[in-house]
């Protein structure tokens, strides 16, 4: 028997957090209640890595073929010129950081494995979420219910973590990102395909099954207040990306017909403690690496696990306490990544930008070029793996 057999927990979020830390809770013997805004499961999505200590994760899971089996078969990254001429033109592991068993899946399909494992232990409750939390946690759609505990698994802009710690805990990188989908007009066959600019990079990628592409822009944030709302989100990333050259403006031509855009800041959660009398966080809500980390599914991943195992070993009161003593210094090693990488994603002057293009056209002329270039993503090998898990 575990500490939490038959305790009723709530998560706040049916996302990677979310729906993996269901598993580790039902399979902890927990009886489990995830709670999600959208009205249904989100399929498809952009591209995310499994890494290092993540990958231990979900072989525990028994999930580690299925995921293998829904890899992106992305083949290829280049960079490209305002022209269009390629540069420099890599194996598609060594663009992305992938060291090792790395695997790349599309989120949507991470999502709806590890919903599909779920079976029936977990009872999902989609286009609803937490309006206030009390001695009882009161519901959108007006409904009251109590629970031992509840867990924010609801992303970087958490209403869990504002209703139980307040206001703050974001931190901008002083970035943003946009992705949709977009008609695959350069046909491109498992194949990624990145333009930079000063303070704009703009790449455009297609997946293994999947008839159109995704498109995807990382710039400086120009000042002001944070675009709200699509029109508002279109119309600020169309305005960055104005004069940019090669493929910019057929891409933002796609823009009207997405049904998938995702805009945000490239923003980190800091927070000086994850749990607050019985609620706790879990993922980015509670330490979101950014996207420019390459780790934030991983993060995840390892704090679903850690988190449901500490809960288990310690109980509701000892339990959250243990989680983040175990996972605070993993995120710590993970969230430095994204500072440091947004700058070598996004460069800021011309002169930079000319700097990288003749550095990259050199590289790929050597021979071992490969080598050459998996040292530089050594680094997030090594934060990906700067845990050990406990077996629970």
């Amino acid at each position: 028997m575990t500490r939490i057999a038959n305790a009723k927990i709530l998560v706040s979020g049916a996302g990677i957090a979310g729906t993996a830390l269901a598993w580790w809770l039902a399979e902890h013997g927990a009886r489990v209640t995830v709670v999600e805004r959208a009205s249904a499961p989100r399929d498809g999505g952009y591209k995310v890595d499994i890494r290092g200590a993540a990958l231990t994760v979900v072989e525990r899971m028994g999930l580690l073929e299925a995921i293998r089996a829904h890899r992106t078969g992305v083949r290829t990254g280049s960079v490209v010129d305002a022209r269009g001429r390629q540069v420099a033109s890599m194996e598609a592991d060594t663009f992305g950081g992938r060291v090792h068993d790395d695997a790349e899946l599309l989120r949507g399909d991470l999502a709806r494995l590890l919903r599909e494992a779920t079976g029936d232990r977990v009872d999902y409750r989609f286009g609803d979420a937490i309006a206030a939390l009390g001695s009882a946690v009161t519901f959108e759609s007006g409904r009251q219910e109590t629970y031992d505990l509840v867990v924010g698994a609801d992303g970087l802009r958490s209403r869990t973590r504002s209703l139980a710690f307040g206001a703050g805990g974001v931190h901008d990188l002083g970035h943003y990102v946009a992705i949709y989908s977009v008609p695959n007009h350069l046909g491109l066959d498992r194949a990624e395909l990145t333009y930079v600019g000063p303070g704009r990079t703009a790449l455009v990628y297609s997946t293994a099954g999947q008839a159109d592409a995704k498109a995807m822009f990382l710039f400086t944030d120009p000042g002001g207040e944070r675009p709200r709302g699509r029109e508002e989100q279109e119309a600020f990333l169309a305005d960055a990306y104005a004069h940019e050259g090669w493929e910019v403006p057929r891409l933002l031509d796609g823009l009207a017909g997405a049904d998938d855009f995702y805009f945000d800041s490239i923003s980190q959660a800091r927070l000086d403690s994850w749990s607050r009398g019985r609620v706790t966080l879990v993922g980015d809500a509670a330490y979101c690496a950014s996207p420019a980390s390459g780790q934030g599914t991983s993060l995840a991943l390892v704090g679903a696990y850690v988190l449901a195992g500490e809960l288990a070993a310690g109980g509701l009161d000892a339990g959250p306490r243990a989680y983040e003593q175990r996972m605070r210094p993993f995120v710590e090693r993970n969230q430095a990544l994204g500072p440091a990488n947004i700058k070598r994603m996004v460069l800021r002057s011309r002169g930079q930008v000319r700097m990288s293009m003749r550095m990259l056209a050199v590289v790929n002329r050597l021979p071992g070029k490969e080598r050459l270039l998996a040292k530089v993503v050594e680094p997030i090998h090594r934060a990906a793996t700067a845990i050990t898990l406990p077996t629970y």
